[in-house]
This record gives structure tokens, sequence and C-alpha cells, in this order.
């Protein structure tokens, strides 16, 4: 089955799997967001994981008319577990598995944040397919040909040299030819262009030039005319010295003189010195050991040749050791070697023969007429020729080291040929006791295994050659040599891995691929073999796979479109520098055609897209010749979902990739931007900025800021303005504005490349950015921006800009000189600005700052890096607006998107300084709407705070340029001087690094260093370097965990279910945290004695209860603010991440954070939007439901924001119907969708997001108590009742009475408990257990049941003396066993238990 109907069939069969298992649970429920359940089903041994769909987030849930009807729904779901199979899909049967269906029910199944995406997101930059490093390997350095060939002859046929005593019979055959047969000087000049030819079917193109029985001078001579035809070619040297003495000690060689009657020595360091380098010399006598030997000490003596290049340039090739002599049985020809070496088919045959069960039947006069050719692979001799090959491929593949096997085997074609014909030499004549030697000295490969392989083949090939000798119409019947050995490729797929040994028929495969026959196949291994990772890429094509997969592409083959798009998607994933030969092979429109094609599946479609992305990527010539063949318009087209299967507009990998590959298309190509926007480009990216993938949202951004010119494109004409017309300055209006809907998108992929792309667009309108920017300090009452704080309360998504991100003061730069400052209309030549009076210690002084203005960008860079037209400059309230999104960035959450937010504002002007957290009173800190006091440090400052929102009452901020007016001397004090912040390569190279304010800074030389650079491209590419055809190693183990953990929870709810918990008092720990303001919340872990803490600070901290050990400690962030209200744990059941929520609506998610130091943040994003009018603080109230992967938050705002964390998208916002701000928040760990929220007058309302309005009922149970009590009825904690039933709900507020309700009867509450009198501090629930703790400000805890007897009291401490425990601050259950912490004042928190254990 080819790659590709693997993954369909996968994805099928998983879809319809789906379908049956959770038709029956929504038959009830048609409309949801989100059914119960998270199916998990197996696929051919792979798991996958399937969601059932949530994109309907406006639909309401049918049957759901009135309050009514959803009491009466929530009534039968309280009575009956509906479809309790769908939540043991993929775990096996719930019966089998020991664990109750109604159990199931408290276990959710679906797991959030665990995507690639996740992994270290802040701590690193994933980088994407390499041009260098590791994949330089496998490209051969200097592609080498042999240009010129030497042939010398010097046999002096009939006159046997001095120091040789032949034997008789003896071997006598030179080139196959017996030089005694004819005259002697017509047998050399034969045997001369006889090999000759034999060396010509290695290398046709070379230059070939003989010489028979020479003189020194004329070898001298043919060595100076090869080396100055040849030029910087290799020059072949063959010496046949059978007619001379055998070479000297000192490596001499033996010549002729003219007469014949003499001996002449030629010293090897003389030959080196005719041919120079590079070279390759093959000396065919005996004892030609001595001359590799002298070749060796030569270079030793002399470390560089003559020709001024490296030794390693010459290759020897030695018929036999130092101390060896030829062989002289007849059975061999004379010249042995040059017979292996120029035909080795022939005599390994011949060899063959004498020692198979054929010597009987064969006759040797049957070889040499072997039907066919040796380029034929359909005829007897080109098949074994194509065996022999692929057989001496392997054997050196598997035994040389990299390096050599590379210099050897895939530089010069006829080197190649040579040394592979060298193992065959080295086998044969070793049975002759003759080692051949070489220079690179090989390891011995003459009993390699491989060599049975070839001697069966052969036997198997020559068996068949009477017959078809006799019958020239008789069919050849091809050996099974290469079926066997794809076989054997086979199993070692499916046993091997990156640390076994790797697999020996891996070049067999390539040469497999030049065979029609077994293509497919070959093909379909290989693409195994390239998905088990990176390492397996490189090695394949450190083989040579890569010219051959490039010539593939001519074929027009329908069966092997899928694989081969899929082979070139793993090597593109390794080595971008591919592009280059595709798009010279025109390979680009291979995979246009495959993504316009109609049968493709959305997979497959991915992956073409990803190859023509990485063709385009930073590629001129590739960018160009994908606009010829039109891949705009195909892309455009699949994205608004035309002539294509519906199944594909829903796949986001494709159109993820769609994006990235137009991004990465126009990006910086001027041409390819006008074709975009002509195209509408912008609209059909702007509806994907509400996909539910968050990678695909990503793509969208990058896409439409890469449509954004900002002057890069070398290839306009400086001046140009042929393209800014009122068109043009529409499309990019629309983009900024669909890309100013994303600010707040609760992801930080997407947020980085909008930060990015925002860079982008400030870079292209630097000058009207920063004008508005330095207007807004203008002293003139008529600025621009006098109504400003106004206009960006409603700017972005018609929410304020909260006032949590206090932590950051942003200063403007008014201007590098004051000529600019007013021609730009931003300060007048007499403002108080421009005098240099006030400029002292500015960097309005600076000299360097003269040239440095961004504002001037236009104007001051004319070296032709950035030399474009003035942008046309666009409306200001849209420029505001940008101006404010830059704001929300540099305060934004993640640290990441913060760094590039504050790189952004560095662009436009705008400096920021960031100080760490400072007491109230000693800040004289400005708010918005008051007015600050002359005696203030932040004088005049008052409509900045407002616009920025920048001091949130108790941090300081500094100016780098006075903003307003002349400074007073208390804004000078301790003020540092500071080079201005224009453009700096130097800290501007690096993706992520924070701008160095004080440091200096040259603007110039590379026009990229100016931007932040995008990450989801590089982000994208990684998926595909993943395995994509199998499942990671570790999902049986995360299984059998799962499983494991799931019986210890049934476990522990049935005991908790029974328990009465009368004991909780006891206590079994007690934590000295030594938090400064006390512990302000905190949690327990299910399966581990763990507990975590926070306090106001937003330290947190993680103890071992058991052990009595700090595991860990750690900040939040790194400005802390209004402290932490709520501890989560997320995919509490498998890896749990820790949920952070911050009072100011920050929420952060933390992984591996029990491990000291080794905790990472897996995202970051505010969880709210817009508060109320006058309100100072935000006071977010958060909560988590693993069920539905929803997060729930809200504050001093008038709804609640619903998020889905697995999407990382806001779902929605409901309305709270109610003037007042929510106080506490639950939602149902049981029924997804529902929450609970207590508001501040007292009042509860049940909330279901599936409703029109969201809202069920509202009851005021507090309200008549907190009026007696004072007016104190603020709802402090509230939950859901232990067990399935969604009806039943426990509130309590401050006053200090419990309340429970059921909303089915909304008159008033059933039960009432009066715990505290006016002091009660905290609330908890047991998740499963019919218990309730509530905490007083008084130092004491009650323990109530459900009917509201009290089980017990918690006044003292667990210590020798027993003292009282400070005023309650926070509660916390275990969420399966009976465990209470309790968090106090005094930053101690303890540890109750309802079984009797020593305390710790």
């Amino acid at each position: 089955m080819a790659l590709g109907d693997l993954m369909e069939s996968r994805l099928s069969r998983s879809q319809s799997s789906m379908a049956a298992v959770v038709s029956n649970h929504l038959d009830r429920y048609p409309n949801s967001h989100r059914s119960d359940l998270n199916p998990t089903i197996v696929v051919q041994d792979v798991v996958v994981n399937v969601r059932s769909d949530r994109d309907s987030s406006s639909d309401s849930v049918a049957g759901v008319q009135n309050r009514e009807s959803y009491s009466n729904m929530d009534r039968e779901d309280s009575e009956t577990v509906a479809s309790t199979t769908s939540y043991v899909a993929g775990n096996g049967n719930a019966v089998a598995n020991g664990i109750p269906a109604t159990v199931m029910e408290y276990l959710p199944q679906n797991l959030v944040l665990t995507e690639l995406r996740h992994d270290a997101f802040e701590a690193c930059t994933p980088s994407g397919p390499a041009e260098s490093g590791l994949v330089s390997k496998w490209r051969p350095k200097d592609r080498m040909k042999t240009g010129c060939v030497a042939l010398v002859l010097c046999l002096n046929i009939s006159v046997d040299p001095p120091d040789v005593i032949k034997i008789s019979p003896c071997a006598r055959m030179e080139c196959w030819i017996d030089p005694f047969s004819m005259a002697p000087q017509k047998a050399l000049e034969t045997i001369g262009k006889t090999l000759s030819f034999q060396y010509e079917r290695w290398q046709p193109k070379a230059k070939y030039k003989i010489q028979l029985d020479p003189t020194v001078e004329e070898v001298k001579k043919l060595c100076t005319t090869c080396r100055k035809y040849a030029k910087s070619e290799r020059v072949l040297f063959h010496y046949n010295g059978h007619g001379v003495p055998k070479p000297t000690a000192n490596g001499e060689i033996w010549f002729f003189n003219k007469s014949y009657t003499q001996y002449i020595p030629l010293p090897i360091s003389d030959l080196d010195l005719w041919l120079k380098t590079p070279s390759i010399y093959v000396f065919d006598c005996s004892a030609a050991g001595m001359i590799v030997n002298a070749f060796i000490e030569l270079q030793d003596w002399t470390p560089s040749s003559s020709s001024g290049t490296s030794p390693r340039d010459c290759i020897l090739l030695a018929a036999c050791e130092a101390h060896e002599t030829l062989p002289q049985s007849h059975e061999f020809p004379a010249d042995v070697f040059t017979s292996c070496l120029t035909t080795p088919i022939k005599i390994a045959l011949r060899w063959f023969c004498t020692r198979s069960l054929l010597h009987e039947s064969l006759d040797y006069s049957l070889i040499d007429r072997i039907p066919g050719r040796q380029t034929d692979r359909k005829t007897l001799l080109g098949e074994l020729n194509w065996i022999f090959t692929a057989v001496t491929d392997t054997i050196a593949w598997n035994v040389l080291p990299h390096d050599l096997f590379q210099r050897l085997f895939r530089q010069d074609l006829l080197v190649a040929s040579l040394f592979r014909n060298f193992l065959l030499a080295e086998r044969i004549m070793r049975s002759a006791n003759c080692s051949p030697v070489s220079y690179p000295m090989l390891p011995p490969t003459h009993q390699h295994h491989m060599w049975d392989a070839w001697d069966m083949a052969a036997e198997i090939c020559l068996s068949q050659l009477p017959s078809l000798l006799e019958d020239p119409n008789a069919e050849f019947q091809p050996s099974p040599f290469f079926t066997e050995q794809l076989t054997a490729f086979e199993v070692w797929l499916n046993h091997g891995s990156e640390n076994k040994k790797p697999p020996e028929q891996l070049p067999i495969v390539l040469q497999v691929l030049l065979s029609q026959c077994h293509r497919f196949r070959a093909l379909v291994l290989l693409g195994r073999f390239l998905d088990m990772g990176l390492w397996a890429v490189d090695l394949a094509l450190s083989v040579g796979i890569f010219p051959y997969v490039l010539k593939l592409l001519q074929t027009t083959t329908p069966e092997l479109r899928q694989i081969l798009v899929f082979i070139w998607t793993k090597i593109l994933a390794l080595d971008k520098s591919c592009q280059v030969d595709l798009v010279k092979d025109g390979g680009h429109t291979y995979f246009i055609r495959f993504l316009d094609s109609v049968e493709a599946y959305p997979e497959q479609r991915a992956m073409a897209a990803f190859v023509l992305t990485v063709i385009v990527d930073g590629h001129r010539k590739g960018q160009e010749a994908c606009i010829e063949a039109s891949l705009i318009s195909v892309c455009l087209n699949h994205l608004q979902g035309g002539n294509v299967p519906n199944d594909t507009q829903t796949e986001p990998l494709f159109l993820q990739w769609l994006c990235l590959c137009l991004g990465k298309l126009w990006e910086d190509f001027t041409e390819a931007q006008i074709i975009g926007l002509q195209s509408n480009s912008p609209t059909i990216f702007s509806l994907l900025l509400s996909e539910p993938q968050p990678e695909v949202r990503a793509s969208a951004v990058f896409a439409l800021g890469t449509l954004l010119d900002v002057g890069f494109d070398s290839s306009r004409e400086a001046g140009d303005d042929e393209h800014d017309d009122d068109e043009k300055v529409g499309a990019e209006i629309s983009i900024v504005k669909s890309l100013l809907n994303v600010v707040s998108d609760g992801s930080p992929l997407v947020r980085a490349e909008l930060a990015v792309a925002l860079a982008r667009f400030a870079f292209g309108h630097n000058r009207n950015l920063k004008s508005i920017a330095a207007a807004y300090w203008k002293p003139q009452s008529n600025s621009v921006l006098s109504s400003f704080p106004f206009t960006v309360r409603n700017s972005v998504s018609g929410y304020n800009t909260p006032t949590q991100y206090s932590q950051i003061g942003l200063v403007a730069r008014v201007g590098g000189d004051s000529q600019s400052a007013a021609r730009d209309g931003r300060v007048s030549s007499s403002s108080p600005l421009a005098a240099s009076s006030i400029m002292h210690g500015s960097p309005l002084s600076d000299d360097s700052s003269q040239h440095s203005d961004p504002g001037m960008l236009n104007d001051s860079i004319t070296n032709g890096v950035v030399n474009h037209a003035r942008p046309r400059q666009l409306d200001n309230g849209l420029y505001i607006q940008c101006v404010s999104a830059m704001c929300t960035l540099a305060k934004d959450p993640s640290p990441r998107i913060s760094s590039l937010g504050r790189r952004v504002l560095s662009i436009i002007g705008i400096e920021q300084v960031v100080t760490r957290s400072a007491k109230a009173t000693n800040t004289g800190s400005v708010r918005v709407g008051e007015s600050s006091t002359p005696t203030s440090s932040l004088a005049g400052l008052a409509r900045s705070s407002s616009w920025f929102d920048m001091n949130g009452g108790h941090l300081p901020l500094t100016f780098r340029t006075p903003p307003v007016s002349p400074p007073r001397p208390s804004y000078l004090t301790g003020m540092r001087r500071v080079c201005s912040l224009e453009f700096r390569p130097n800290y501007m190279d690096s993706g992520l690094a924070d701008p160095l304010l004080g440091s200096h800074g040259v603007p110039g030389s590379s026009d990229r260093s100016f931007l932040p650079q995008s990450t989801i491209y590089n982000w994208s590419c990684s998926h595909f370097s993943k395995p994509l055809l199998t499942a990671t190693d570790d999902t049986d183990e995360i299984a059998v965990k799962r499983d494991e953990r799931e019986r210890v929870v049934f476990e522990h709810i049935t005991k908790c279910q029974r328990a009465p918990g009368t004991n909780l008092h006891n206590p079994i720990a007690r934590w000295d945290t030594k938090f400064e303001s006390g512990a302000r919340t905190s949690l327990l872990q299910p399966f581990s004695p763990i507990v975590v803490a926070a306090d106001e600070g937003e330290c947190i901290r993680i103890w071992n209860y058991e052990e009595a050990t700090l595991l860990n400690s750690f900040n939040n962030h790194e400005y802390p603010d209004k402290g932490i209200s709520k501890l989560c744990l997320v995919n509490e059941l498998d890896e749990s991440l820790l949920l952070v929520a911050s009072s100011d609506g920050n929420v952060r998610i933390w992984k591996d954070y029990i491990s000291r130091g080794k905790q990472k943040l897996v995202t970051a994003f505010s969880s709210i939007h817009g508060h109320r009018h006058g309100v100072r603080t935000v006071s977010a109230v958060v909560d988590w439901q693993q069920q539905s992967g929803y997060m729930y938050a809200s504050g001093e705002i008038s709804s609640t924001m619903v998020w889905d964390l697995d999407k990382e998208q806001l779902l929605t916002s409901i309305p709270l119907a109610s003037d007042c701000t929510i106080s506490a928040l639950a939602a149902s760990q049981v029924h997804v969708n529902q929450y609970a929220a207590g508001f501040v007058d007292g009042s509860v309302r049940l909330y279901d997001i599936r409703t029109p309005d969201g809202l069920v009922c509202v009851t005021r149970p507090h309200t008549r108590r907190g009026e007696r009590a004072g007016g104190i009825e603020r709802v402090m904690g509230i939950g859901f009742q232990p067990g399935l039933d969604p009806t039943k709900i426990v509130s309590a507020s401050q006053a200090g009475d419990i309340q429970f309700l059921d909303i089915r009867n909304r008159s008033d509450a059933y039960l009432t408990i009066d715990a505290h009198r006016g002091s009660l501090t905290a609330l908890a629930i047991h998740r499963h257990a019919p218990l309730i703790a509530s905490g007083s400000a008084k130092q004491l805890i009650k323990v109530f049941n459900l009917e509201g007897e009290q089980l017990g009291t918690i006044r003292y401490s667990p210590t020798f003396m027993a003292q009282k425990i400070g005023s309650v601050s926070c509660l916390a259950f275990h969420p399966y066993q009976i465990i209470l912490a309790a968090g106090a004042a005094d930053a101690c928190v303890s540890i109750y238990a309802d079984e009797i254990s020593p305390p710790r």
C-alpha cells in the first residue's frame, strides 16, 4: 500500500469509528459545542486521538427553549448516565477494567496543550531545513572529473626483465591478448589500443594518450601535456611494468633509453612533480607497494605538493605489496590487476567458474559470448553488471568511513568505478597470495558476506547462459537478487532503529530505483526509512540517493506521485539547499501539478505545499519560477475551496501550508505581492484568522504580514511609485485591520507572528507612526490625539486596555534633530523640546542621534539597501490602533511576545524601561483620570499614563526623553545618558533578544537586521522532521500509565464516597512556606504527596509533605503585580501542567514544574479583555474544566470569557446579566459547558454556554443575611456538590453563611449553615466525598457534610506547642482522597487527613 493510501485509510477508519462511538451521546445535544467525550481509536497499531467538533460556538442546544426545559434536561442527566461507552473508547471495556461506568464520568479523556508548539516555546527558537552543517556531508564538496588518461606500457615483449624468473606454463595475457600470437610491435600497439578501449567504457569523455615502451623524456612530455590539457581536472596515470625490473626501495620505476639497451629509473617524486594534483596512479607491476611506501614518505617530508594543494588529491592503486610478486599462474592473465580494474565482469566470472559447480558444464569461451550490453539491465550482461555495482557499492558503504566513501565513490565517476573494481581485485588476487594496496588505504573487504550474494547471483545468471546462446529467442529470467535484498531491507525496517547498525542494503535500494519493475516497492521502503528521522535522511543522502529521486520527478507514472512527494518532503525537511536543484531541473512544476490534483489526499497536498514553500523560501529564482507556474492562483483556489473535496478544506495541516507557501512566495517580492493583492488574498486570509487551529491562524497572520511591502525588494527601481495607488493603500488598510483582530489571540504562536507583521508595517510607515506617537506629547491643546485615551479604549475589540501591565514604562523619543521634527510637524522649532538648554543629558543632545531618527529612515539610508518610495499616509485612526496594539504586545504575559512587542515599539521611536516592583508609597503614581501634583516625579505625564496605562499605582516610570514640557529638576535626578535606540543591527539580529537601552549600534549593513524574524515557518517544518507513518515509541507506555492511574482513582473515589470524614482534623504535615505575604492559594497533586502554594508576589513553591522537602520554587513572571488568584492542574490524569491565573487576568501554564529549575512555560495569554470604567484592578477569577477543555475567566468586566485551551482561542463571551462583578467562579468537573458564579452583591447565577444567552437561573441566597451582617454579602466561594447531579450548588458569603442550592427550586436555599460570623475567607468542596470545609479570618476551619452536620473544627497547627493557626487564606481538598490543605496569612500551609498518621 502506498504511503498516501496508508494515511488515508487510517484517517477514514478513525473518522468512521468515531462517528459510531459518539453518535448515541450526541443525539440529545446535536448542536453542542463539544460532547462529553474524547474517544481514542486504535488503528493499525497507531493510536489516533479524535475529538468531536467544537467549532459551532454560536449554536444553542437543540430542545432548550427555556430555562424550565433546561432544568428538565439536567434532571434527566442526573438520573441516568449518558453514553458511558464514549468515555472508555480506547481504554477497553469499563467493566473489564473493573471501573463502573458511573465513575468514568469523573475521568476526563481529552488532553490539551500537548502539541509540538507547546514544547518549550519560550525557551528556544526551532530551526527549519538546514543549509549547512549536518547536510554538508552528503554533498560532495567538489565534484571532480578525470579529464585526461595517460597509459604507459613498458612490456618489451619477448625480453624478460633480469629480476623475474617465470614459471611454465606462465600467465601471458595482456588485456586479454596473447602478445606472442603476433609480431611484438603489433602486439604492443594492439594491447595499448585495447587498454584504452577498456578504460573508455568507464570514462568515454576523457582524453586518452598512450606511450608504448617510452623513455623518461617521453614520459615527462606526456605528463606535462596531460596536466596542461586537464587543467584543474584529475589525471589518471596507468603504469604497466611487466617488461621492466621491479620498483626500487627508493620508489623509482623503470623506463628505457632510446636504443632499448638500458633501463632508466624515474623517481616517484619527479612523476608527482610533473603530473601535479589532482591525480590518480595505477601501478600494475611486481613490488608495487614500494611505490606507495615511497609516495607516503614523500608526503611526510613535503606536507604540500608542488601545486600547493593537499596531498589528499593524490590516489594510488598498486597491484601488490612491496615484497610480493604478481601471480604467474596460467589461470590468471598476466595483467590480472588491470583486468580487474577495467574488465571486472569477465574476470570475476572466469574466477568464479573455476570454483563453482558450473566449471564442468561451462566453457570459458561462453563467458566471452554473454549476450547483451552492460548498460542494458534487461539483458544478462547488463544484469550482472548491475548486481556487481550494487554489491561493491554496498561493501564499500558498509566498510569505509563516511568521508572516505564520499571521496572515493561519489566524487569522480572514473575513480568510483576503479575502486569498485579494486574491491574485486583484492578478492581475486588474495586467492593467489597477493594483496593489492591503495592510498588512501582501505580496510580488508575480500571476505565480506555480500560476495556470497554476488556468487549466488552470478551462478543463477550463468546457469541460463547455454540456453540463451542456443536459442536467441529464449527469455532471460532476472535474478532474484534485488527482490531478496529489498526483503532484507524491509525486515530491517520492521526491527531497526537509530541506535542499531544502519541497514547495509541502502546502496542496493539506490540501484533498484533504476529498475522500473522494482521501483515502486523500493520507493515505499525508502519512504519508510526516511520517516525514521533526520538521521535516516542524512544516511540516504550520503549513499547518493539525491540524483536518483531528482531524476524521477521527470516521470509521469501516477502511482509514484504520492511516495515521491513524501520522499521529497523528508529530504527538504533536512536540507533546504535542494531547492536550487529542484528549480534548475523544473521539479517545482511536478509538485504544483500534484497540489492541484483532485485525487490527492489533504495530508499529501500539505506535503506538496511544504516542498513548494521550501523551494520559494529566500530563493528568488524559485519564487519567479513558481509565479510563472501560477502557484498563487492554485493556492488561493484551494483556500477558497474551489474544485476540491470537502475534507480538503477541513484539514488544518493543508490550510497551514497553503498560507505558509504563499507567505514565503511573496515575502519581500513586490511582483508576487501585487499579484496576491489583485487576487483578493487579504480577504481570503482574514477568514482564516478564526480557524480553530493556532498553526493555521499563525500561518494566515504570517501570509498577511509578508504582503506588506517594506521596501526590501532589490528588484524594484529606486523611486518607483507606480504601485503606490489607491488600490494598494486600500489593500494595506484591509490587511492591518485584519491583523488587529488577533491582538488578543490565546496562542503565543499567533501573537508572535502578529508582532513580526506589525514590525513590517511599522518599518514601512515609520515616519507616520512616529508622528502619531510624538504628537501625543505635544503641549498644544489641539493635538491630533487630544482624545486618544477614548479612541484607544474602543479601538481593539471594543475593550479598554487593562491596567495590569504596570511594570512597563514607555518612552517616546521626539526626534533626532529639530529640523526634521519641525518638517514632520511633530515638534515645532520653537518648542521647548528643541531648546538646547534642556537637551543636556538627553538623546537629543547626542551628536550620534542626528542621523538616527526612525522617521528619517527613508531619507537617511541611501546606500541602496533601503531606497524605496515613501509610503502613502494612511488614516490616523488606523495608526493609533496600531500603536495601541504594539503597546498591548509589549505588555504580553509571554516573555517572548513582550520582547518582540518592545522591539516593534523601538522601531517607531518608543523606548520602554522595565522596572521591578516597588512600594506604592514611593512612586507618586498617576492613575487614569487623576491629575498629578507638581511635586510628583511624574509631573505632567497623566496623559501618557492614560494612553499606555503603564502605571498601576506602585511602579515608577522613567522617560529617556522629556515627553511634554521642560523637565523639573526632580525628574532629571538619577537619569543616565543614553544614546538613541534607532535601528541597531547588533541587538536586532536575534529574534528574541531584548533591546539594550544603553548600547551603541551603527545602522547600515543588513536590511534584515532591522526586523524581527518570523518563527511559524520553522516551527511548522519540524512537523515533517518527525515520524509521520508510525506512532511514537512511548504510546504504549503512556496508555499503561493512564490505565493504572484510572484504577487508582477508582479505588480512591469509592473510598471517598463511603468515608464519613469525621477525622479530617488530624494533622499530618505543616509547611512554613516563608512567603512574605502569606499563602494566597494552594492545590494538592492527585498522585503524589505534593502541595503547590503561591503568594501575593506570584512566587510558586512546591513541597513534598511526606518527606518535608522543598522540591522547587520559582516566580510566575519577572514583574509580579497583584498576586495569584487560582492554581489548577491541566491533564491531571496524565503528565499534568500547572495553570497559574494571576489576579490581573494573565494566565500562564507551566510544565515540569516539580523539578527544581526545570520548569518551562507552555503558553501564556491574557484571559480578560476590557474592564469597567473607573475600575483600578481586574481581580480576575478563573476556573478550569478538563472534560471540555474550557477555561472560564471573569472579574471586573461585564461578561465571562470562555477560552478553549485546545484551540487556544476565545470560544465565547457570556454576558453576566448583572451590574455587579463576579467574586467566585466554579466550573462543573462532570457536566461540561456548565459553570456557577457568585457575585459581590451576594447573588448566585448558573450558566450553560449552550443556551442562547448563557444564563440558566439567578438566585440571591446571601442578600438578607448580608444585610444583617453589615453588607458583607460578597460570595467568597462557590462550587458544585459532589456527585453527578448538576443542579446542586454550594455557595458561601463573606458574612459567614453557607447556602445549599438546588436550581430546580429557585425560591430559596434548601439548607443553610451559619459557619462563621462575618469572617468567612475560604471555601473548599470535595470533588467526590460529601465534605465541605470553610475557613475564617478568626483562625479556624470548620468541616461539614452535605446534610449540614459539622464534622470537626481545626484551630491549632500540627506542632509540638499546638499554636493556633493563622487567618485562613485558602483551602484545597485533594481531588481523590480525604486530605485538606489550608494556607494561612502567617505563610504556613497545613495538611490534614482523615486517617491518622504521624505529623511532619
